[in-house]
């Protein structure tokens, strides 16, 4: 396969978040003549960067990709481009406003700046979210959209879209990759809506019972960061164009499954509570049906749930160490 990014000029929006910096890590592999980050430090952190930081290919500029002059200057020259800036999907329920800016209307200017600069290829990212509940598990990507409920989901799904039509308007090639549940190191441990891994590991930290709301049946398809950044850059390397990709781990594991294999990993014997579910989570199952990844862009996740369950813990661990230790 012809090595597209050696001695180009990429660009990656949200370069400094969880699987944005994974990304940046790939791609520095193949050589790239310039990797340039844009992001806010609202989602990422100096810390997701410190391995490429110094780097001398790599540029980091601190700003936001609601800011068009800013985007503009950022694309000029660029070679390809990795749109991953994005709100959560709370973030986009409690403010649609700032979700439109940050999902819909940045992601227009971006498009419009890749067409008037000329750029190759842009890798999106999207999420299985576009499906809301699934009608088939696995799930396709011929599954229609049409039972998402979330403004984050709809923006996605709107982003695929535009690229799609620009494809059709301008042939600006694109490949949209729809990840399923990202976990590993890096990723989000503070705020409200903190991942319930997390608040799993603070359980097992402190000794005390981990929570399950409801009978513990949900289940995600649980991907590992670092093959959803293999994902990307075959995604770049690959010759297809118009398509979008499901990205997942092709495993179905419920909440309670989830929990005894955290607990295993960390040799832990806590016994679980359950508590009555608060909310009604309109998304009961997710399986992802990885086979349209592997046929055209050579792609398959390598790194198995008790392998990416220790690799986050121990992270984790050393993570809250180093704060304590610190303060």
């Amino acid at each position: 396969m012809h090595n597209k990014i050696y001695n180009s000029n990429i660009l990656i929006t949200g370069g400094a978040g969880f699987i944005g910096s994974y990304v940046v890590e790939e791609l520095l592999k193949h050589e790239p003549a310039k990797i340039i980050i844009i992001d806010n430090l609202i989602r990422g952190t100096y810390e997701n960067m410190r391995s490429f930081l110094d780097n001398p290919l790599v540029e980091f500029v601190e700003g936001d990709v609601r800011d068009a002059e800013l985007l503009e200057n950022c694309i000029k020259g660029v070679d390809y481009v990795f749109h991953m800036a994005a709100l959560r999907i709370n973030a986009c329920a409690a403010s649609p406003r700032e979700g439109f800016n940050v999902m819909l209307k940045s992601t227009f200017e971006l498009a419009e700046l890749c067409v008037k600069h000329k750029v190759k290829k842009v890798i999106y990212s999207s999420s299985a979210s576009v499906y809301g509940l699934a009608q088939h598990f696995p799930t396709p990507e011929t599954d229609n959209p049409y039972n998402n409920q979330t403004f984050y989901g709809g923006a996605k799904l709107w982003g695929e879209q535009l690229f799609r039509s620009y494809k059709f308007m301008f042939s600006l090639d694109y490949v949209a990759l729809r990840y399923f549940n990202v976990y590993g190191p890096r990723m989000d441990t503070d705020g409200k809506y903190t991942e319930v891994m997390i608040r799993w590991l603070d359980c097992i930290n402190d000794g005390k019972p981990p929570l399950i709301y409801g009978d513990g049946s949900t289940t995600m398809d649980f991907v590992y960061v670092k093959d959803v950044a293999k994902a990307n850059v075959a995604a770049l390397l690959s010759d297809v164009s118009d398509e979008a990709f499901n990205v997942g781990n092709c495993e179905e594991t419920s909440l309670k499954q989830l929990l005894q294999v955290l607990l295993e990993v960390n040799n832990s014997n806590l016994i679980s509570e359950h508590r009555e579910e608060n909310t009604i989570n309109p998304v009961s199952r997710r399986l992802a049906d990885n086979s349209k990844a592997k046929k055209l862009l050579n792609f398959e996740p390598s790194v198995g749930l008790e392998k990416g369950l220790y690799e986050l813990s121990k992270w984790y661990f050393e993570k809250k160490k180093t704060i304590v230790y610190n303060v």
